[in-house]
């Protein structure tokens, strides 16, 4: 141990023993405030990271409106995806306690909206005037709902490079016509011009007047001198 504390010294450290039971006890040379310092940033962030499911509470009326309905569903689905547990509550007024039904239904439609992602944890019960029900966030079912995205937006992103790549060719394409065209005008008109040359060729030869030939005139035939 005096060896371990005088190593400790030298290099500017503390000696922390940490497991004082041991047969020798076990010491560590260390930084004991860097130590300390990165064990409490540990502790803050898992602090962070950890979750803290709360109960929220959203209130219906057996004759609530289609509007109010989806807006209050929105927000469940808003505090499900955020890991909160939520407590549906149906209250009823005067005789509507009479038709439990009512508040059933739109139980019943809470549950078919969040199915993907949420299960009952629980089932409705009837308590006074009022019908509560319990859903909580089904990490399973969230899981497979991601997956399912991403693979959609996989599927998505490659049907729109596919896209790209089939208007990149037919743009080449494209600029490729003109340019045959071009060369197929050009090669017509070398031809013509060809063609014309020849034909003038050929004018101008029918053209040429080919002389013809001189005869020569007879010769008068010389006359005889006078007998002698």
């Amino acid at each position: 141990m005096p060896e371990a504390l005088s190593m400790a010294r030298e290099l500017g450290l503390d000696l922390v023993e940490v497991a004082d039971k041991a047969n020798p006890p076990v010491a560590r040379i260390m930084d004991y405030g860097k130590y300390k310092y990165e064990a409490a940033q540990r502790a803050k962030e898992s602090r962070k990271k950890a979750s803290h499911v709360t109960v929220k509470e959203m209130k219906y009326r057996p004759k609530i409106s289609g509007g109010d309905f989806n807006t209050k569903t929105r927000k469940v689905e808003k505090f499900l995806n955020e890991g909160h547990k939520v407590k549906i509550t149906i209250m009823f007024r005067g005789r509507e306690v009479t038709h439990p039904q009512l508040g059933r239904k739109i139980l019943d439609d809470i549950i078919e909206r969040t199915d993907e992602f949420a299960k009952v944890e629980a089932y409705p019960r009837l308590d006074g005037r009022n019908m509560t029900m319990v859903l909580g966030p089904d990490s399973k079912k969230m899981a497979k709902r991601a997956r399912d995205e991403e693979r959609a937006a996989a599927a998505e992103a490659a049907a729109e490079a596919a896209l790209q790549e089939a208007e990149v060719a037919e743009a080449e394409v494209a600029e490729t016509e003109p340019e045959t065209t071009e060369a197929a005008e050009s090669e017509s008109e070398t031809s013509e011009a060809e063609q014309q040359t020849v034909d003038e060729v050929d004018e101008a030869d029918d053209a040429v007047e080919v002389p013809e030939p001189e005869v020569p005139e007879p010769e008068a035939p010389e006359s005889a001198g006078p007998a002698s």
